[in-house]
């Protein structure tokens, strides 16, 4: 922390070096955290899918979401949508298990809005068009559970989805 108490990186930019828990979210200075994706890191689409699916299947859709995000911003213009899809779709989650159902469903829509152009195709066998469902059906029983108290997947008004119970799987098996 420099003199002003804001947190810097080596380079000086401003970075918040409070521990954050498996969400996100910002923990006090001091408590265990769970440790931080690295950002920036240019890895091969194999690599960002099983680091992703890692990630959401212990329950920590935020850091797959900076894992996708590092893929949006370093791959080919073509697939930024694709990338960026798969993203909010991790946030989304992310805010479902947060408890923000407003914000949850939203960026499930719009996430699975961005892989629309990618339908009927299955590029790095990741499961689009499994994946613009399971958004859509997460959205539904987020907005229900909001709105009438009860859901699946520890989807009831006032609490969050269980983000382990929820995760999408982004290569399911072929037929």
């Amino acid at each position: 922390m420099e003199e002003t108490g804001r947190d810097r990186d080596i380079e000086g930019r401003a970075r918040n070096a409070r521990p954050r828990d498996g969400l996100g979210r910002p923990l006090p200075y001091g408590a265990p955290g769970v440790e931080r994706q690295p950002e920036g890191v240019v890895r091969t689409p194999e690599e960002t899918v099983r680091e992703a699916q890692r990630l959401l299947d212990a329950g920590m859709p935020f850091h797959a979401h900076e894992v996708f995000e590092d893929a949006w911003k370093s791959g080919p213009v073509a697939e930024r949508e694709l990338w960026r899809g798969l993203a909010q779709l991790a946030v989304g989650l992310t805010h479902a298990a947060r408890g923000n159902a407003t914000g949850g469903a939203r960026l499930l829509r719009r996430g699975a809005a961005a892989l629309a152009e990618f339908a009927g195709v299955r590029p790095y066998g990741i499961g689009v068009d499994g994946l613009i469902g399971w958004a859509g059906e997460l959205a539904g029983r987020v907005e229900a559970a909001d709105s009438d108290g009860a859901a699946g997947d520890g989807a009831v008004r006032g609490k969050p989805v269980d983000a382990i119970a929820a995760a999408p799987c982004l290569r399911p098996p072929t037929r």
